[in-house]
C-alpha cells in the first residue's frame, strides 16, 4: 500500500526529528537512509501498469500482480478490459472496467493472466494479439501469469525466448506454440517476464520490482504483505506432488481443453445443455464442454469426464438439493 508505506516513512522522520540524544549528524544520516529505502531512483521508470482482463481469467492470476505492482511509487496500475464494463472471472467474480484494448495504446508494464478454455480461445483473438503486439512496441516489460503465457506466445513475442507457465500448460505451449518451458516460478529473458501457474504472479511481480527499485524497497513490499509463504503441507509443483494426483488433474485438465485443441474430433458439445457452468467445478461452458448427461429432463455439460462421474455419484449434493 503505497500510501502506508509513505506514511510510515514520515513517522519514522518525524521521530527521529524529535529525539533530542541524536546529534545533527546522526539525525541526518538516518534521515537519509529512510528516504533512500522508501523513495529509491528507480532503474526502470513506470508509469502505467495494465493488467489485462477477459471474461473467465483465473482471479488470482490478475490480483495477485495487480496488488504487488500498486506497491510501485508514482506508477498507475489499472485493469484494461478485453471489452468494457463487467468481467467475470471463472469463479463468478465481476470486476468493473473502466479502460478497454480500444483505448489504451501505451503501457509500461502489460501483464496478461491465465485462465483454460478462454484464454486458449485467446489465443485465436487476432484484434487482441494485435493490440498486444501494438503495446509491446513501446512497453518496459510485458508479462504473462499462468496460461497467459499461451496468449503471449500466439502473438510470436516469444519466439526465441524462454519462458514458463502452469505446468499443465506446458505440453500446449509447446506443442500449439513452438515454446518450451522451464520449470521455474517465473523466468524473465529480455523484457519477457513469465511465470508460472496463478500464485507464482506474485513472485514474478516481487522480482519485477526488485529489479526496478532495489532489494530495501522490495523487503519493504513483502513487509507490508507479510508475504512470507508456508505451506501445510508438501506439494505445489508437478514434481513434488504425489503422481497419481498429478495425473488426476491432467487427465481433468486434458479432457476440458481438448474439444479445443482437437475440434476435428467428435464432441458431445454439439448437445445443447441447460447450464451454463459445471455443477461438480464450477469451471464456465461458455465456451467449450466435453461431456454431457441427462438427469431428470435436464441436460447438464460438464469440463470433463472427472466432474461428470463426480455428479453421477452424488447429484444431489451438487445440485443444492440435499
Amino acid at each position: 500500500m503505497k500510501k502506508l508505506i509513505f506514511a510510515a516513512t514520515m513517522i519514522l522522520m518525524l521521530a527521529a526529528c524529535k529525539n533530542k540524544t541524536n546529534d545533527l549528524e546522526t539525525t541526518t544520516t538516518k534521515h537519509t537512509e529512510q528516504m533512500d529505502i522508501s523513495f529509491p531512483e528507480p532503474k526502470v521508470k513506470i508509469k502505467t501498469v495494465g493488467i489485462l482482463l477477459y471474461d473467465n481469467y483465473a482471479v488470482l492470476d490478475a490480483m495477485g500482480p495487480y496488488h504487488v505492482l500498486s506497491e510501485l511509487m508514482g506508477a498507475k496500475v489499472f485493469f484494461v478490459g478485453r471489452h468494457k464494463g463487467l468481467i467475470t472471472t471463472g469463479e463468478g467474480l465481476k470486476v468493473q472496467c473502466d479502460s478497454s484494448i480500444a483505448e489504451v495504446k501505451q503501457l509500461d508494464i502489460l501483464v496478461i493472466p491465465g485462465g483454460l478454455n478462454e484464454s486458449y480461445m485467446a489465443t485465436k483473438d487476432t484484434v487482441l494479439l494485435n493490440w498486444i503486439k501494438a503495446i509491446d512496441l513501446h512497453s518496459k516489460y510485458t508479462t504473462s501469469v499462468c496460461t497467459g503465457a499461451w496468449i503471449l506466445a500466439a502473438t510470436g513475442l516469444l519466439k526465441d525466448h524462454q519462458a514458463t507457465t502452469h505446468w499443465f500448460g506446458k505440453q500446449v505451449l509447446k506443442d500449439q506454440f513452438g515454446v518450451a518451458s522451464e520449470n521455474k516460478r517465473y523466468v524473465k529473458s529480455g523484457k519477457y517476464w513469465t511465470s508460472a501457474g496463478v500464485s507464482a504472479g506474485i513472485d514474478m511481480s516481487l522480482e519485477m520490482i526488485n529489479e526496478i527499485m532495489g532489494e530495501k524497497y522490495t523487503q519493504m513490499v513483502m513487509l507490508d504483505l507479510e508475504y512470507d509463504p508456508q505451506p501445510p503441507v508438501k506439494g505445489g509443483s508437478e514434481q513434488n506432488t504425489d503422481k497419481n494426483t498429478v495425473e488426476s488433474m491432467r487427465s481433468m485438465y486434458n479432457s476440458a481443453i481438448a474439444p479445443l485443441l482437437h475440434p476435428e474430433n467428435p464432441s458431445s458439445t454439439k448437445i445443447k445443455i441447460d447450464n451454463d457452468k459445471d455443477p461438480v467445478c464450477g469451471m464456465s461452458l461458455s465456451a467449450v464442454y466435453s461431456d454431457t448427461l441427462n438427469y431428470k429432463g435436464t441436460v447438464f455439460g460438464f469440463c470433463s469426464s472427472v466432474c461428470k462421474q463426480a455428479f453421477k455419484k452424488k447429484p444431489a449434493f451438487y445440485l443444492g438439493t440435499e
